[in-house]
């Protein structure tokens, strides 16, 4: 059987097609242009400019503190360096919650940067807002399980939906997503079998992180995808230790520099 299609740019009706092929769908958060063109080269289907741009880049102890002007400026940055992926942009907590109408213009401004999609935290309360943003014909993708933004109202970073009636509240919230319009569902720290059973009942992709095999996609946050820290959250894998090799060629360049062997004659005019 021939590859399939490789797009120049993927979209939307892309991940539907994906989802019905049963081919597995790629995703990293990325911030900044250098990045988005490392990960566009290696055909990571969606980008995601998530709020974890306060984690891992800004220095912030959660999500919560990340403004709206911070992330269009990493969506304007990461969509300056892709060709390929989808660029979903986050809307930061207070963009959004006050009214349907707030959430449309904080998209706006998102999209105007270079998005091709927002994604917001919340499922059956968060329905309305869908409707609102998906009716100015802007694509949505919706969060549900743990949901970083409301982490003091879960109580941290728990794992979502277990025992009978979370079970059923959270294949509520994936329906109400889908039904207000979304394209695509991120499951967050959810059991594998209800990460399976709500990926069965949607027919938009589910694109997980801590939710096992069975979703239509996975997403990791890129710092934690690379071994940039030394703590990664235990549903996470190391594919590369680049902070190791970045904190070595900083010393090897300290060191080089400390013994006047850099620069030398071929690096001067």
């Amino acid at each position: 059987m021939s590859a399939p299609h490789t797009p120049s740019r993927v979209r939307l009706h892309h991940l539907a097609g994906m989802k019905e092929r049963h081919e597995p769908i790629t995703m990293l958060t990325c911030y900044d242009a250098i990045t988005a063109r490392i990960f566009d080269a290696a055909a990571i289907d969606m980008l995601l400019v998530g709020d974890s741009f306060g984690n891992t880049l800004l220095g912030y102890g959660s999500t919560i503190k990340v403004s709206l002007d911070e992330m269009v400026m990493a969506t304007g940055a990461v969509s300056r360096g892709t060709q390929r992926a989808f660029i979903v942009a986050d809307l930061p907590f207070g963009s959004y919650e006050a009214s349907p109408s707030d959430a449309v213009s904080s998209s706006v401004k998102l999209i105007k940067a270079g998005a091709h999609a927002v994604k917001l935290e919340g499922g059956v309360r968060q329905k309305e807002t869908i409707e609102a943003i998906t009716g100015a014909g802007i694509p949505v993708v919706g969060h549900i399980g743990f949901t970083p933004q409301s982490e003091h109202r879960l109580g941290g970073p728990r794992v979502q939906g277990r025992g009978d009636d979370a079970e059923t509240a959270l294949i509520d919230d994936a329906v109400a997503v889908q039904d207000g319009g979304a394209s695509c569902v991120v499951l967050e720290m959810v059991p594998q079998h209800l990460a399976e059973k709500i990926t069965k009942i949607l027919h938009i992709p589910t694109i997980g992180i801590g939710a096992g095999y069975h979703c239509d996609g996975q997403v990791l946050v890129w710092t934690d995808m690379a071994g940039m820290t030394n703590w990664a959250p235990s549903f996470s894998r190391k594919f590369g230790a680049v902070g190791a090799a970045l904190q070595d060629a900083a010393a090897s360049y300290a060191e080089s520099v400390k013994a006047r062997q850099f620069p030398d004659d071929s690096h001067s005019f």
